[in-house]
């Protein structure tokens, strides 16, 4: 019986491990998105300690240079925490381009996958032909013996 060699075998090889590096590369960067979204949490909960620690100066015995350094933490918060809104907006930016380029690839590899599915069920198809034909050759040959006995 014949094998079935598939010509474009090593094209779609190769799409199938640039599809498992663009999935380990939408891995990494949806990992690296969370990081940055965990930082931004951090950092917005240390600001809210700043602000109830602000209020409670406030509502005690005034210590100004206490409030004062306690103003400029919360400042110094807003920036960082500003930062890092840029910091996870890039980082979702990037995840949607890893996305996207896993996507692609993906139906890159489909498409070789449907041609070669495909072109073996051509391959059938031949090997049924090719069977039907031996076995009317067969019969032919069966019957034309008996035919002249």
């Amino acid at each position: 019986m014949a094998k079935f060699r598939y010509k474009l075998q090593s094209i779609l090889d190769i799409k199938e491990k640039m599809e498992s590096q663009e999935k380990i590369a939408y891995g990494q960067a949806a990992a690296r998105l969370l990081e940055e979204q965990e930082k931004l949490q951090k950092l917005m909960i240390q600001k809210a300690g700043y602000d109830k620690k602000a209020r409670k100066l406030v509502e005690g015995t005034i210590d100004l240079l206490e409030i004062q350094s306690c103003r400029k933490a919360i400042e110094t918060m807003k920036t960082r925490i500003r930062t890092q809104m840029i910091e996870v907006h890039k980082a979702e930016q990037q995840l949607d381009v890893v996305r996207k380029r896993l996507n692609q690839v993906m139906i890159e590899r489909k498409t070789y996958e449907k041609l070669r599915e495909k072109k073996f069920e051509e391959f059938k198809q031949e090997l049924l032909y090719e069977e039907k034909k031996e076995v009317d050759e067969l019969v032919s040959y069966t019957y034309g013996e008996k035919k002249e006995s």
